[in-house]
């Protein structure tokens, strides 16, 4: 495959080994080859046998020939190579980040039901070592960057570790405006919606026919964050979803839970924020308040860490430049967000 644009002046060839597939490192149809040569569009790439040769500006052959380094060595990791797999490479290398992309994308945290969940970017390998290295830590950030799902994925793997002895799930009651004496139902029933994004991810990660067995023993609660109050929670993972829509009050208190052998992790979109009347958010505060004690991380994802369609952070960067111009943001009324 070639680009006639290509401007030759440095070449590199790049020997494959034996134990990479070339089919696993080109992908089906050339896919991940095609990836390489969109994302250098000024070099021109060539295989022949198990030699990979780029020509092309000094500057871009050096950096293609790193990616095809890094592609070899996340192959012989087992990591499965897609083309968005090949466009956060070239992002992580083209921004000059201290991390491989071999070191972030070959990270796993949980294995299950046939798939490995990984780390994706920069960021998202920050705030797993992040919740490694501390009891308490504050993820921020916009939809779709992960907070609430790898924060789900590192409870999974510290129950399954035997490293704490329950999961606590909980988020606040409040969405887009809804309270609960709107809806329809018992109280369960008021409940389910706004604790369904946790149930989803939970079935993502655990066999669904062992989850209610988990919830029956304790293992495993899922519940409003008002059902924290009076307790204290000792030898458990606990996490606190969409934590922008707390008050300071409630914040304080879900804090105050904390018990010995604990770990807590606290995500939300303070872009995002539900709360009626004027309230403020009391992830905004805590995140002052918290900003320089030891034991407890602040980690701000960004719209370079979303993971889902690519469109996504380009519409998260063009509301922020939207706020920036108007010096407000735009209502935030909408459905439950993940």
């Amino acid at each position: 495959m070639a680009h006639n644009t290509a401007q030759h002046g440095a070449e590199q060839r790049i020997l494959v080994p034996d134990d990479v597939a070339m089919l696993d490192l080109l992908g089906t149809g050339d896919s991940i080859l095609q990836a390489l040569e969109d994302g250098f569009t000024t070099v021109l790439v060539h295989v022949r046998g198990n030699v990979i040769t780029v020509t092309g500006p000094p500057n871009d052959v050096s950096l293609a020939a790193t990616l095809v380094n890094e592609l070899i060595q996340l192959a012989r990791a087992g990591t499965p190579l897609t083309p968005d797999l090949v466009r956060r490479s070239i992002n992580m290398l083209t921004a000059s980040t201290p991390v491989r992309p071999a070191q972030v994308l070959s990270t796993s945290i949980l294995s299950t039901r046939g798939r490995t969940i990984r780390p994706k970017t920069v960021g998202q390998k920050a705030y797993v070592e992040a919740i490694d290295a501390h009891t308490i830590t504050l993820g921020i950030g916009p939809a779709g960057t992960g907070k609430t799902y790898l924060a789900m994925a590192k409870a999974v793997q510290a129950l399954q570790a035997r490293q704490v002895n329950r999961i606590v799930l909980t988020r606040p009651a409040v969405e887009a405006g809804e309270r609960l004496g709107f809806l329809p139902g018992t109280l369960n029933d008021k409940i389910d919606p706004y604790l369904r994004p946790l149930f989803d991810a939970l079935h993502d990660m655990l066999d669904p026919d062992s989850i209610p067995k988990l919830m029956e023993a304790g293992t495993i609660e899922v519940a409003p964050l008002a059902y924290m109050r009076g307790r204290t929670l000792n030898d458990a993972f606990i996490i606190l979803d969409e934590a922008q829509n707390t008050s300071a009050e409630q914040m304080k208190m879900f804090l105050t839970r904390l018990g010995f052998g604990a770990k807590m992790v606290v995500t939300g979109d303070v872009t995002q924020v539900d709360l009626p009347g004027g309230i403020a958010s009391g992830l905004r505060i805590v995140a002052e308040i918290l900003a320089d004690l030891d034991d407890v991380a602040i980690c701000r994802l960004t719209s370079a860490d979303v993971v889902r369609h690519q469109l996504v952070s380009a519409i998260i960067d063009a509301y922020a430049q939207w706020d920036a111009a108007h010096g407000s943001k735009p209502p935030s009324r909408g459905g439950p967000r993940r």
